[in-house]
């Protein structure tokens, strides 16, 4: 063996070790997002376009989805280390499946309040939520409004709905149809779906369950109890990387929807970047969102959620706040600072 072959394998040895090692320092970590790439999904596919995961030796891969009982399936199951549901959806699973070996964690909190709402054609006469009593309402069977509508009705007087169920995409063409009065959806979702349709924003009148009396909180970042144990320094930097993230798609939201154009290039940009705009104003800076601040949770109204979802939800067991939650990887209060003041008027 010559001498120059002896250090040429000797540098390639090394190299190849180096790389191992730089290999071994970044943890992967698989995303499950709960619906399709839209606008929302700009939160989680910014910070990776921006290399924020990447610099704190993260490798994150984010996967559409079709639903946050799905997204929290697929973390309990293993095939997903973190994910976005719909705490709701989180605290059913727990309540459903309480010997459950694997059952996810929330870590934070993004859609301070829930995003559901009941939406109608004001042509059709319901000018107030009891006007819904003895209607004909249309959802998808999953969906988070509908699970969560007897918490609804009863705040709001209602009795005698009838339900129609559909496939998500038949949802707002069977509502301007007139098959259904009525239908439950997140606003930013069915509102710019129903004008999709040819019907004007005026003409829709809208019941966003938080002022109605829903003060269940939204969708969050969940993580598998096997990533926290075996890895909580990832789940840490995963939230902060986040957080940076998510200060860029609210402060600059039509130039984040870039970053979901990139992951699916048939969207609409325009309908998209209000998408997100919409999102941002209802759910994520809200005033309960800035009076909690951004990624927090109040225990009190966690426990009334428990409560509220054990009922609506008919679970085999109660909800236990305390084992869905856990809060302790959240960067600190002044890197949550994150939502802008609301303009004076």
């Amino acid at each position: 063996m010559s001498k120059r072959f002896f250090l040429k394998a000797t540098a390639m040895l090394a190299l190849v070790t180096t790389m191992g090692t730089v290999h071994a320092q970044t943890t992967p970590i698989k995303f499950q997002l709960d619906w399709r790439f839209e606008g929302p999904a700009a939160l989680f596919l910014t910070p990776v376009a921006k290399g924020y995961f990447k610099d704190a030796k993260l490798d994150v891969t984010v996967d559409a989805g079709n639903g946050s009982g799905a997204a929290v399936t697929r973390v309990a199951s293993g095939a997903y280390d973190m994910g976005f549901a719909d705490l709701a959806a989180l605290m059913e699973f727990h309540a459903n499946n309480p010997d459950a070996p694997n059952k996810p964690v929330a870590v934070m909190m993004v859609y301070n309040n829930t995003p559901a709402s009941v939406m109608s054609l004001k042509k059709s006469g319901i000018k107030t939520p009891a006007d819904l009593s003895g209607k004909k309402l249309g959802a998808p069977v999953f969906d988070a409004g509908r699970r969560a509508f007897p918490i609804f009705a009863k705040e709001n007087g209602i009795s005698n709905v009838a339900w129609t169920a559909m496939d998500p995409p038949l949802r707002e063409t069977m509502l301007v149809r007139g098959d259904v009065d009525a239908i439950t959806g997140f606003t930013f979702t069915s509102l710019l779906n129903i004008e999709a349709r040819g019907v004007k924003a005026e003409d829709v009148t809208i019941f966003q369950y938080p002022d109605f009396g829903v003060k269940l909180y939204g969708n969050a970042i969940i993580a598998s109890p096997k990533l926290i144990k075996e890895n909580p320094a990832a789940v840490k930097a995963f939230l902060a990387a986040f957080t940076k993230g998510a200060k860029d798609v609210i402060t600059n939201p039509a130039a984040a929807i870039n970053d979901v154009k990139a992951r699916d290039g048939i969207i609409n940009v325009e309908l998209e970047t209000r998408r997100m705009k919409l999102a941002i104003d209802t759910v994520i800076n809200s005033p309960g969102a800035r009076e909690e601040g951004f990624g927090q949770i109040r225990g009190p109204r966690l426990s009334l959620m428990a409560s509220q979802v054990s009922d609506a939800f008919s679970t085999k067991s109660r909800v236990n706040p305390e084992a869905v939650w856990n809060g302790s990887f959240l960067p600190t209060t002044k890197e949550l600072d994150i939502l802008p003041k609301p303009a004076k008027k």
